[in-house]
């Protein structure tokens, strides 16, 4: 049953993220995690012509590869071949020298893969579309919203909902400027 499945995963997340938080606050980063889950759950909702379970694995272990020690084969051994493809494909390649070139590859590898993946991508920058921390620069918000956009275009054809949630937030976020 997908709870079991969305149990598991985020009990795997759980313990590899159990030191980090959301970046610019003091919660425990599964609020993110969480929130990228049910961000997928809803377009679900909204038309389920995906695969329900492979997008909450996917969605639930997305910064596993990126910000933990896990490894690629230990995802494919806990989660499969699919689910391990979806995650590594949401991951920069860090031996890309500028940020750009890494949100580039990313999204080109995403889009080669099934919808699951490329709406993982949407609802991960729909959640982490928040008020941005104090700290950032103009340039920053301006480059953050740029690449949002850019994902927006990019993966246009992966879900009607997440798109146009996304493009609802792209708007909102511009008032941070």
């Amino acid at each position: 049953m997908i709870q079991e499945i969305y149990q598991r995963a985020m009990k795997f997340a759980g313990e590899k993220h159990s030191a980090q938080k959301v970046p610019g606050t003091e919660a425990n980063y599964l609020l993110h995690i969480s929130n990228v889950a049910m961000e997928v759950i809803m377009a679900y909702h909204y038309n389920g012509n995906f695969d329900l379970t492979l997008a909450i694995q996917v969605a639930i272990l997305h910064d596993t590869l990126e910000d933990t020690e896990t490894t690629y084969q230990e995802l494919v051994q806990e989660f499969g071949d699919k689910v391990a493809q979806g995650v590594q494909a949401l991951t920069k390649n860090a031996d890309l020298s500028s940020k750009k070139e890494r949100m580039e590859d990313s999204l080109l590898r995403v889009s080669q893969l099934g919808r699951e993946v490329g709406l993982v991508k949407l609802a991960d920058r729909i959640t982490n579309l928040q008020k941005p921390p104090g700290h950032w620069s103009s340039d920053k918000i301006n480059g953050y919203l740029a690449e949002a956009q850019l994902i927006n275009e990019v993966l246009s054809d992966k879900n009607e909902y997440l798109n146009n949630r996304l493009a609802v937030k792209i708007k909102e976020y511009q008032n941070y400027l």
